[in-house]
């Protein structure tokens, strides 16, 4: 782990004492994400009513500059010059690294034809199933660790060699037994479990941030 990368790890714990019992959880969740990333796989998200709204929130942070511009790479730019070269610099000085991620929440059509003739437990399972190829890594975020339809994904996932990552309250449920790493924040009430999360969340994308795009900052 790089230093600027320990350095978010340890400001959170600086921020949130009480997340120091999942320290090594988060930076275990960070080496499988770097891994995934790094070897041009992709994450998928998942969660239930405000867990789906963080997992929106971390697809936002990772596909677009988050603490960061990300300014494009030489590579980048010579596609784009070769392709469009009267546009090339616009669309160079506008677009942003990226993070491969998706939110299995959007996807409503899907969801609610899948809900309806199958089974509403299976929506996340199905999506991981089609979408998910083997090194992507699946994050189910989930207040109880105990969600039905996030549990289902994680077995599909790890059936067919996604990597899990599992953000929970105290308990962690079921995910915390099956997800390759489960990030038990201390809390066992949903919102304050939700309040914990989004810190969390926030620095692990910090890190990957600072892990695959602080070399290209000016």
């Amino acid at each position: 782990m790089r230093i600027e990368t320990k350095a978010i790890l340890d400001d959170l714990v600086s921020r949130y004492p009480g997340l120091a019992i999942c320290q090594n959880d988060v930076e275990g969740a960070f080496e499988i994400l770097a891994r995934c990333f790094a070897s041009g796989h992709k994450l998928l998200v998942g969660g239930n009513g405000g867990s789906a709204a963080d997992s929106e929130h971390i697809v936002g942070e990772l596909m677009k500059g988050f603490m960061k511009s990300r300014a494009l790479g030489a590579e980048a730019r010579d596609a784009l010059r070769n392709s469009s070269p009267i546009e090339a610099e616009y669309l160079g000085d506008r677009l942003q690294g990226a993070l491969p991620a998706i939110s299995l929440t959007g996807s409503p059509a899907l969801s609610t034809a899948f809900g309806n003739d199958v089974a509403s437990e299976m929506i996340f399972a199905q999506q991981v199933f089609g979408l998910g190829r083997a090194g992507d890594t699946l994050l189910a975020i989930s207040t109880s660790g105990n969600s039905k339809n996030l549990v289902h994904a994680v077995r599909v996932a790890r059936a067919f060699g996604l990597n899990s990552v599992a953000l929970t309250g105290a308990d962690g449920g079921q995910l915390a037994r099956i997800a390759d790493v489960a990030i038990r924040v201390p809390e066992r009430i949903t919102y304050r479990v939700q309040e914990l999360h989004l810190p969390v969340y926030h620095a692990l994308c910090a890190m990957l941030e600072a892990e695959f795009f602080l070399s290209r900052q000016p």
